[in-house]
């Protein structure tokens, strides 16, 4: 199960990597939201994944799911969604006033 996680991580990354190179704002916001959830991914793969063990320890109770990577993809997550949220709205605001998403063009670069 590691390794399709691992591979599904590396994926996004890719993913993500990939969109951050293009010239649309809102590719670029997307990539960046695959880049943290590829990283979401990976921190929870570092955590190994335990099916059925308990998250505290208790009396008899030997293998046990380390509850802090699960907390700090809560943590992540909201913190991610609160950045994605902030550059979609920089992005309609930008896209907005200057009548385009294109970087070439929001740059000053009039290539066409």
């Amino acid at each position: 199960m590691e390794i399709i996680m691992a591979v599904l991580a590396g994926l996004l990354f890719t993913t993500g990597v990939y969109n951050l190179l293009q010239k649309q704002l809102l590719r670029i916001i997307i990539g960046t939201a695959l880049i943290s959830h590829g990283a979401h991914l990976f921190i929870l793969t570092m955590g190994r994944l335990k099916t059925g063990a308990p998250p505290v320890l208790t009396k008899g109770v030997e293998n046990y799911t380390d509850p802090l990577p699960q907390a700090l993809i809560l943590t992540s997550i909201v913190i991610s969604f609160g950045v994605t949220s902030l550059l979609l709205v920089l992005a309609y605001r930008a896209a907005k006033i200057n009548g385009t998403d294109n970087m070439e063009q929001l740059r000053g670069n009039d290539y066409e």
